[in-house]
Order: C-alpha cells, then structure tokens, then sequence
C-alpha cells in the first residue's frame, strides 16, 4: 500500500493560490484589520504518519505534526488595486462565444471570465481550482460531490430526490408532508432506519447518531452568496434530523428538521475542500468572542458523516425489476389464483404491476396492481405451475430469470396436513386474526389457507401462505396474547373454545412448532412514527404509528383513522418504511386526514372499497477505520474514511 502522490504545480499562480482551501467571516471587521488565515494544501505530508501504515488500525499523525498556516492580505475595497489582463479587440463572433467554468461548471460569455486564459468565471473559483487541483482526484474518489442536486440512481437518470411537487401513482401532484413539524406536535419518537431491513442504509444506519457534526446551508446569514456553518443532530427520526447550528447551545428556538438522504448535509471538512465559507449565524456571532477555540472544542471527538455516505445510498437503493418484465402476482378478482402482470413502474423498489388480459374480469375492476419487489405475493412466471397454485395465464409466456428471497423453514417430525386448523391474519381485513384451515398442500412450503365461516364460490376466498409466513399461527395465540379472535359466523367469541371446536369439527390442530414464530427482537415500541402501505389500497402509502406489538407482529395504526383499519404485518414486512422513505424515493406520502374535514385521503379511500367487497375482493458494508486528526496539539476529531486511501490532506479552518 504506497502513498499515492500527487503531480506538483508547476506556475508561480498556482503555488500562489495553493494555499488558499477555505475562510471563514466573523462577522463585520475593520477591513485593514482583518487577516484570513489560510490552510495550505499540504498541510501534512507522509512523514506525518506512523510507519508502515496499517488500515485495520487507527491512522494517527505524528506527535510534532502541525498544518502550515499562511496568512492571506486583506483585499482592498478600493477596485483600483485590482488589476486584470487587457486583452486587445476582438471581433463580434469571439465576443459572443460562450465558455465554461472549469471550476463551477458556471456558463457564459467568454468575455465576462477571468484569467488569461478565459477558463474561470469569478477570481474564487480561479484561485480554489489550483488550489483544488492536487486534491481533485482524492475528492473525487472519496467524496464524489455529494449529490445534493444533480446525482443520479442506477444510471436511470431521476434525481435521487426532486425539488419539484411529486407525482403520485394515480398521476396527480401532491404537495410534500412536513414530518418535522408533525413529530413535534405530537410529541413522538420515529422507528430507526436500522428497524427496516429493506430500507436503503439500513445496515449502516447504527452508525447515524444523535451529536454527529455536520456542515450545512447557513440560513441565519445575511450574505449575498450562499455560506455555511456546521450543525450538531439533535433528534433523528428516520430519514429525518433535528439540526441545530453551533453556537445556539440550549436555544431552540433555530433548530430546524432536514433530511439526511437529500444530499444537503456535508461530512465536516467539506466546505474547505470544496472552498466554500463558513460564515457563524447572525444571531450568535458576537455572543461567542473566540469561534476558533470554540469549535474545536465541539468537533474534538466528534463523529460526521462518511465522505461516501450517498454513494453507499444510492447503491443500497437498486432495483433489479425493470419496466417491461412480467411476472405472477394475486388475482385481484379472485386471491386463490395468481394472474401474469408487467412491471410498468418502478419507485424506490415498489412496483407498479400491470394485469394481463382482464376481460373476463367486471369493468370496474382494478388494472394496476401495487407491491413492494420483495413481497410474498410477487413470483416469477412459472412459479404456479412450478407450485401447483391456480394461474390465470392469456398465452404462452416465455420463462424469465428470477432471483426470489429465501422464505424457508425447518420442520422435524412431520408437516402441515389438509383440514388442520390455526389461526391466520385474514387477507381481506388484515386487522382481524380468525379461525382458519388448511385446504390444500402445495409444493415447496406453500399452503392454501381458507378463513372459517366464510362462503367462498369455487374457493375463490382461499389464500396462499408459505409455512415460514407471519400471517399463519398456532391456535391459541390470539388468546394468550390477549389479542381479539374473529371466530365464525354463529360462535360467540366470548364462550369460544379451540378444544370444543376442535371436537366438533372432528379436525386437529396444526403443532405449533411448525409455525414460524420465533422472535429475536426489533427496535419497534409502540407509538412509534413510520410510513406505511395501505395494503387493501396498496398503492396508497400512509402516515401511521405502531400500536403494539406481539412477538414478530406489528399493529399499524393509520393517523387520523379509525382502529377497524389498522393492519397486522411482520416486523420485516417490505411494506413499512421508516420516517422520510416517501421524500427519497419521490413517492406520494398520505397525510392524516383533517378532524372532520370533507374529501378526506389517504386510508379514507378504503372506506367504500371494504364495505362493497365484504372479503370478495453493521457497521457498514465496507470497512472502516477512523483517522485522529491532531492539529495544532488539541485532541483528536473522530472522522470516518473508506479504506481505500492512501494519501491524506487535512483541511481545517483556522480563525484570526
């Protein structure tokens, strides 16, 4: 593992402005007074690590090594004392040729860009690009600009959140629903990322937490151009974060929520890197006299975002289903059949499915079909014969490659038979758990399970459960978890008993060990906020709260509705999503309905729906060692970096 240099500059301009990184203002100053302190690019060299450098440990610098600090004369306010090049006449076509800032990207007349050779289009960004220049390519491989505005998802060029009205699935636009200040309001915690394991970062997520230094937008700033200033996480809600400006201490009153997948937040050192300022927020700049020792007693220690922080999200986000793909998927006619669909749309891993061939379906039967691309109700073509499951299918159609989740479970001693009872969450009313049976026995684990008391034509009301499912349980759960048990039609559910059912129906229970309800923990707790599918209406994704708990089963209440429309789903369900998942993906988040308000959204459009059917219808991926960053003999400030670097420059503002 060698240090990898980098090519020296060579023009006097260039070792001129390589010291300039980055500066900060402090506020209004006698200008023949005021001196910014700049950090030279190479402020640490090779000889300023231990040798042999070793990435499974701590990178450390030596004892004696201190950043070179040059100061910078101030600029005159006079415009006399500064002088550019006079170039001689050019004719009317050159005048109105168009150039590019080789810095910013910045587009204009080349007559209007500074430097001798016309490639920069302000004095900052000619002096931050040799400045820039050793460091470009680490920057680029570490950092790779954070994509605030412009990066892009798989290549699909969408921008990884969009600053206009999204769209939602049935094609009208949506206004975005503030979670921050919901949250405030009510007082409640938000379900970690960490919780969901399908989520985009969610094994990384541990390493997010509550006192993370971060640099961001200074919005308290009366200043032309756009500064910053660094941030400590007071909260984390999600995707969310309450954000207070250094400075503030105790105060409140200018905290501020903002998402950390938008690309907004930046890892301490980036605005030096990136040679933007770092100007203190108005209210506070002359409550602190010596910002210098200030924050670097806020940042010793603390830990900030990877630099590769959105490359990680963007690689945790990829989809493999394309638009255009076929698939199985329930029947919405008749849910103990499966019906060929195609993948029309794709958003942050939902799909919007496409129903094949509806004609011997009712006219005011549903098209589109909306499921997560890890839910049990999507298969590959084949897979019901491949199961022996009842397919509608309109022709022959060619085999795709698939690539299912593993859903298996370990039985000794014995299976599931046809006729055994047990309790099963019903697939029509996913708030009631009832008494159900096995009707028939597929292949690979696969049952059908149909609800007791129910009137079904041609057992169309069967539905498809695998033996490792959430929704199928051993009898008796209901009431040792002291949870309501819909019995059937002509029982009272208070005088119900399984052992005179049993008798009466001459069946047998299913033995409990075949059901899949081991629990090894999760982060829910009741009351907890998250964002979740409908799944009666599943193109309709919610506002909702963690009710309770039991075992591996969350009860998903629906802001602002009733409880008959709350809905049992397993903690690893794919159709929960933590808080901020709707403003990442570009999907259209239902808020709570107003108190008595008319036109009511979200759950609401279930109301008419329910009564018609009446059940017809780790630390990261990547390792990490943390380099202690010791400047000029204070303590080490913990950042994280990828191992793959090799040569280090530390930028650190310094303040006069």
């Amino acid at each position: 593992m060698g240090i990898k240099k980098f090519p020296p500059i060579s023009s006097a301009r260039s070792r001129r402005d390589s010291t300039v990184a980055s500066c900060c203002w402090l506020g209004p100053q006698p200008t023949s007074r005021l001196v910014k302190w700049r950090i030279c690019s190479d402020n640490f060299s090779k000889d300023d690590f231990p040798k042999p450098c070793n990435i499974k440990d701590h990178i450390l610098l030596t004892t004696n090594a201190v950043p070179s600090v040059f100061p910078e004369p101030p600029k005159a306010t006079d415009s006399s004392s500064y002088s550019f090049p006079i170039h001689p006449f050019q004719s009317q076509q050159a005048a109105q040729t168009r150039s590019i800032c080789e810095r910013c990207g910045t587009k204009g007349n080349i007559n209007t860009f500074f430097s001798r050779t016309k490639r920069f289009c302000s004095t900052s960004c000619s002096r931050s690009y040799s400045s820039n220049s050793k460091k470009s390519s680490l920057l680029a491989r570490l950092q790779g600009r954070p994509p605030s505005k412009k990066a892009l998802i798989l290549g699909v060029g969408k921008p990884l959140v969009g600053k206009t009205p999204r769209t939602a699935p049935d094609g009208t636009l949506q206004s975005g629903f503030d979670w921050g200040a919901y949250l405030d309001k009510e007082t409640s915690l938000a379900a970690s990322v960490s919780c969901f394991r399908h989520a985009p970062l969610c094994v990384q997520w541990d390493d997010i937490a509550v006192g993370m230094k971060l640099e961001v937008a200074n919005t308290n700033a009366v200043l032309p151009s756009k500064v910053y200033w660094i941030v400590s996480v007071i909260q984390l809600a999600g995707y969310k974060a309450l954000l207070r400006y250094e400075g503030f201490e105790h105060d409140s009153s200018h905290d501020f929520w903002c998402s950390l997948a938008t690309g907004d937040l930046n890892s301490i050192g980036w605005c030096a890197m990136s040679s933007k300022l770092l100007v203190p927020p108005q209210d506070v700049q002359l409550k602190i006299p010596d910002w210098k020792e200030y924050l670097m007693k806020k940042l010793v220690g603390a830990h900030t975002l990877p630099v590769d922080f959105y490359i990680k999200l963007a690689e945790s986000s990829k989809c493999n289903f394309k638009p255009g793909m076929r698939v199985e998927v329930v029947d919405p006619r008749h849910i103990s059949r499966t019906r060929v669909a195609v993948v029309d749309q794709v958003i942050g891993g939902r799909l919007r499915l496409l129903y094949e061939d509806l004609s011997d379906a009712p006219p005011n039967t549903v098209v589109d079909f909306w499921c997560h691309m890890r839910s049990p109700l999507l298969h590959p073509i084949g897979w019901s014969s491949r199961v022996g499951h009842a397919v509608k299918v309109p022709g022959k159609i060619p085999e795709l490659p698939f690539d299912p989740q593993p859903r298996t479970v370990f039985m000794e001693g014995g299976f599931f038979e046809v006729g055994m009872k047990m309790e099963a969450i019903d697939p029509l009313n996913l708030g009631n758990i009832c008494v159900a049976t096995i009707h028939k026995i597929l292949l690979d684990g696969y049952l059908m399970v149909g609800i007791d008391g129910a009137e079904p034509v041609n057992d169309a009301d069967h539905f498809c459960y695998h033996a490792s499912s959430h929704a199928i349980l051993p009898t008796g759960f209901c009431e040792k978890n002291n949870i309501p048990l819909t019995v059937p039609r002509g029982y009272d559910p208070d005088t119900f008993v399984w052992e005179d059912y049993l008798q009466e129906k001459q069946a047998v229970c299913a033995p409990a060990r075949l059901f899949n309800t081991d629990y090894f923990g999760h982060g829910f707790s009741p009351n907890m906020k998250l964002e979740a599918v409908d799944l009666i209406e599943p193109r309709l994704v919610c506002v909702a709260t963690v009710r309770r708990y039991v075992g591996r089963l969350l009860l998903i209440h629906f802001d602002g509705w009733e409880d008959e429309f709350d809905q049992w789903v397993d903690h690893q369900s794919a159709d929960i999503y933590p808080v901020g998942w709707c403003e990442l993906s570009g999907y259209s988040l239902q808020a709570p309905p107003s108190p008595g308000g008319p036109g009511k959204t979200g759950v609401g459009n279930n109301i008419q729906i329910r009564d018609n059917q009446n059940h017809q219808s780790l630390s990261f991926y990547y390792s990490v060692f943390y380099v202690y960053i010791c400047v000029s003999g204070l303590e080490s400030i913990t950042y994280p970096f990828s191992c793959d670097m090799f040569h280090l420059h530390v930028f650190v503002i310094s303040f006069h």
